[in-house]
């Protein structure tokens, strides 16, 4: 391990089928006046939304709704929470939902007592909050984003069709507790679980695919990944099975809650370049991971060629013997890819909405890292667009 690093997570995990009675143990914590935030109302139909209500109650909690925050939460949407969790003098922001209710609460945590624009502070210039912060709390109903243990928060400006993530400094950001219960989790369409399972894997791969010295951290993401694999398997055949959909869900929060990050510069280019194509398609975000993933992995392997070698051998169980290295690293990708059709993910972004007509917009629209293997420059972006359509 090279560098220097601190490591603290103080968000509080409550995992299991039983883990919402916890609620009870939480709620006294805080102040009487409670925002719940939710999406489209699914949670309604399976039951959720009255099993918190019912724990709300009986701890005598003041409650008002943010209802309807969609898949990409969007600025205008923001404004209302905000509107909303002032008015009700918020002392707790209970998020019920998947990454996007987490996300969305987050940014109301920050911009509730914050004077300045929430978007132009902390979306355009990536300030850290400076006021007083609305503690979150998050009741996990899908698993993918990790956003129920870290500091992320992502938002989209419609009008400019920006889909920006700011991952903060502060530790004061993450939700002070989350609730898992992998039940929930199949109450989610199988379109949003692939997309979920894809969002887990790319965000490893993210940490995974930088830096070159030997890093205990590789070692995590390389087990956490075999363990992707496996029980996605076994989920998409049967959604039903929970071993594997609690395997999922853990796996999820712990590829990114910023352990696997200790002592790794990180990537984040295949969100930034699937972020572009989000904020133009409002497509489900780890779709538009899995359609950019391959071309970008491709293009940038020759100048991360030990690591790929590395990701073929220890995940994929590719045999190096009687290959070059670039034909085992290619050998891994072509495994990747043979996984991501099987568990039936976007392939292209054509499929997502985008075409060529697009391809300068999203090059514009798409933030340049330099974390990974490789910085891009513009035409490399272009390129890669053009390889994912």
């Amino acid at each position: 391990m090279l560098g220097n690093f601190k490591y603290h997570n103080p968000t509080k995990l409550y995992f299991g089928n039983q883990s919402l009675q916890f609620l009870n143990q939480e709620l006294p914590e805080y102040g009487h006046n409670v925002v719940l935030i939710y999406g489209g109302g699914s949670i309604k139909k399976n039951g959720i939304y009255q099993a918190v209500m019912d724990i709300l109650t009986k701890n005598n909690k003041n409650v008002v709704e943010i209802s309807g925050v969609m898949p990409n939460p969007t600025l205008k949407k923001l404004y209302e929470g905000i509107d909303i969790a002032r008015q009700h003098q918020a002392d707790l922001l209970l998020a019920v939902g998947g990454g996007s209710v987490c996300d969305y609460a987050k940014a109301v945590a920050v911009s509730v007592h914050c004077d300045e624009d929430p978007w132009d502070k902390y979306f355009i210039r990536f300030e850290e909050p400076d006021c007083q912060l609305v503690p979150v709390g998050c009741v996990l109903t899908m698993a993918g984003t990790g956003s129920e243990m870290n500091a992320g928060s992502v938002i989209t400006n419609s009008d400019t069709k920006q889909k920006i993530g700011h991952v903060f400094a502060s530790e004061e950001v993450m939700p002070k507790f989350s609730i898992l219960n992998p039940h929930y989790t199949m109450t989610v369409p199988e379109y949003q679980m692939k997309a979920g399972i894809y969002d887990i894997f790319n965000h490893i791969c993210e940490q995974y695919f930088s830096g070159d010295d030997d890093t205990t951290s590789d070692y995590i993401s390389e087990g956490l990944m075999r363990s992707v694999i496996h029980s996605s398997r076994i989920a998409i055949k049967n959604p039903q099975d929970y071993e594997a959909r609690s395997n999922i869900m853990w796996t999820a929060t712990w590829a990114l809650n910023t352990l696997v990050a200790c002592g790794k510069s990180s990537d984040w280019m295949v969100h930034m370049l699937g972020q572009a194509v989000g904020g133009y398609t409002n497509a489900t975000h780890g779709m538009t991971l899995a359609a950019v993933s391959l071309p970008y992995y491709r293009h940038i392997l020759p100048y991360g060629l030990p690591k790929f070698k590395r990701f073929a051998e220890n995940v994929w169980g590719v045999q190096a013997a009687g290959k070059t290295d670039e034909q085992v690293a290619q050998e891994g990708l072509a495994c990747m890819e043979a996984w991501m059709k099987e568990i039936g993910v976007a392939m292209s972004i054509r499929e997502l909405g985008a075409d060529e007509t697009m391809l300068d917009e999203l090059a514009d629209a798409t933030i340049i890292l330099d974390g990974g293997y490789k910085k891009l420059g513009r035409q490399e972006i272009i390129e890669i667009f053009r390889e994912s359509l």
